[in-house]
């Protein structure tokens, strides 16, 4: 039945070949591209649906890891201001103690200074107490030397009587 109604349909109207590349290419072309979005399409979506699942996650990622940049830098920030308020105040207290230091130090050599002064006082006195002392020995040494020699000229008996009296007059003097 088929073949007879080819054979009765005139050439040129129905089925038939198409000689046309154009409107054959574009029919090809639409059939081709309907069984792709009717048996691809949920595959490419689902495929585009992943691929920008996947973009928006990696956004994410992204911006959740800046943020946690941002916080980190805010922290380093912190901790830098501190340690640079820190070493600020390390630095007025290294000046007011160099300063306490050299107070201290020229307080203390002042009281050296003075120390030395007095021990040089006390070292001219004693020297000179020392000189007055040898000199007095050697004054004192020369009156008995030359008493001793004229002691030894004038040994008689009448100088002996006259010093032993004038010694107990002294003495009788004392005692009174």
């Amino acid at each position: 039945m088929s073949i007879t109604i080819l054979a009765e349909l005139p050439f040129g109207h129905g089925w038939g070949i198409n000689t046309n590349i154009l409107e054959t290419n574009i029919i090809n072309l639409s059939v081709v591209i309907g069984v792709v979005v009717s048996f691809g399409g949920d595959a490419l979506r689902s495929l585009l649906e992943n691929r920008k699942q996947s973009i928006l996650n990696s956004i994410k990622e992204a911006d959740d890891r800046a943020n946690e940049a941002k916080a980190r830098y805010e922290q380093a920030k912190l901790a830098f201001d501190s340690a640079k308020t820190k070493a600020e105040e390390i630095q007025k207290q290294s000046v007011v103690a160099a300063e306490n230091e050299r107070t201290q130090i020229l307080k203390q050599l002042e009281e050296d200074k003075d120390r030395l002064q007095q021990v040089k006082k006390d070292t001219v006195r004693f020297q000179e107490q020392r000189a007055v002392q040898q000199i007095s020995e050697k004054v004192v040494s020369l009156a008995l030397s030359q008493v001793r020699e004229r002691l030894q000229k004038r040994l008689d008996n009448n100088f002996h009587t006259s010093v032993n009296n004038f010694h107990i007059v002294l003495f009788t003097n004392y005692k009174a």
